[in-house]
């Protein structure tokens, strides 16, 4: 058997090194490219999410280096996410291509499927094994979170552009080699000197920008444009609203104990979205109130090109955006999104930023001035 699954950030490092450790030979999917998108464009309905065309795209090329396969996570609610895997098989098939779909739904208490499905995949692999796969894959996703922080605040600092990019390919193959508990403290005690070792400039009076919306837009540079990247290189401090290990340790674990507490969303979000609406579009509106509430400088909201969940956020969020004094922009994705638009919209995103900035500082030094 040889497994493969889609490309979303650095999900590839965690599963490559959970299912390697198990000994089941995984096949990692090319980078998402022009060649990716093109497969998942021509071959996907046209009407899909961004994001299914691109898995297509990726297991496409995953089958062309010997896959037979894929691992996909499966979801609940009205997003379409919940279908992705019964409609990339399709496709596949049509295509002649002989790929096992295997889908690990989200477990709500329901623990057996979860284990069926991963025996099915380990073959003879013990509890205790897995156990231990999995803590170590845990480490490294969590490891790398934790250093991906540090790198938005560093990014937005660096005396030379692409300082903090080049630390970070280094420090995501770090983690990915480390094959122990210990080696991946190794790399993750690296990574943080590496970023530290960064020269920043003195001035610390940069942009905070929040980011919203839905999981796999804000998780995969390749499909947002790398829109962290070129903020941080901007100036320009991020702070998303997910995480992938965050996502993991609510929606596997704390939902399936029944110990999850969205409460704090809901009630943030009430006055403008009383109910679920399906994937992230509640806490982009909750998230998008913490962040003016924070002092974050403005919001940006990514999704792909007709998401539901996110549609329902964005015609809320102007109303947001003028009771909470924070100015939002949204980039809706898809194939025909570009770097050099997205770039245009950001730069003159930003220099709103700075003048509602410059004219707070000036309002206020005219309050001290008065007697």
């Amino acid at each position: 058997m040889k497994i493969t699954f889609p490309h979303m950030g650095h999900l590839h490092v965690p599963l490559r090194s959970f299912f390697s450790r198990l000994g089941v030979e995984t096949v990692v999917p090319p980078p998402i490219s022009q060649e990716t998108m093109a497969f998942g464009t021509r071959y996907a309905p046209e009407f899909a999410c961004l994001p299914l065309k691109v898995n297509v795209g990726n297991f496409l090329q995953a089958a062309r280096l010997g896959a037979d396969t894929v691992i996909m996570a499966g979801g609940i609610g009205p997003c379409r996410f919940g279908y992705y895997a019964q409609v990339e098989q399709e496709i596949l098939r049509d295509l002649g291509v002989d790929l096992k779909m295997v889908v690990l739904e989200p477990p709500q208490g329901h623990w057996r499927e979860l284990w069926h499905n991963l025996r099915a995949i380990t073959g003879r692999a013990s509890l205790k094994e897995i156990w231990r796969a999995g803590r170590l894959a845990w480490r490294k996703l969590t490891a790398l979170d934790e250093l991906e922080r540090e790198l938005h605040r560093v990014r937005a600092r660096e005396v030379t552009p692409g300082d903090a990019s080049r630390a970070w390919r280094q420090i995501v193959d770090w983690l990915d080699q480390a094959e122990t508990l210990s080696e991946t403290e190794e790399a993750a005690h690296l990574g943080r000197a590496h970023l530290a070792a960064i020269p920043l400039r003195e001035d610390d009076d940069v942009l905070r920008v929040g980011i919203v919306g839905e999981i796999y837009t804000l998780l995969e540079p390749a499909v947002n444009l790398e829109v962290e990247r070129v903020l941080g290189e901007m100036g320009v401090e991020v702070e998303r609203s997910i995480y992938l290990s965050d996502w993991v340790k609510t929606n596997l674990v704390l939902h399936s104990l029944h110990l999850r507490n969205d409460r704090e969303e809901y009630r943030l979000a009430a006055p403008y979205l009383g109910h679920f609406v399906g994937g992230h579009g509640l806490e982009s509106i909750s998230f998008t109130i913490r962040y003016a509430r924070s002092g974050f400088d403005g919001v940006i909201q990514l999704a792909p090109l007709t998401c539901m969940p996110e549609i329902v956020a964005e015609s809320i969020l102007p109303k947001v955006s003028r009771d909470m004094g924070i100015p939002v922009i949204t980039f809706m994705l898809d194939e025909h999104a570009s770097e050099v638009g997205m770039r245009t919209r950001l730069e003159a995103f930003c220099d709103l930023l700075r003048e509602r900035r410059r004219q707070k500082k000036r309002s206020q030094r005219a309050k001290e001035l008065l007697p």
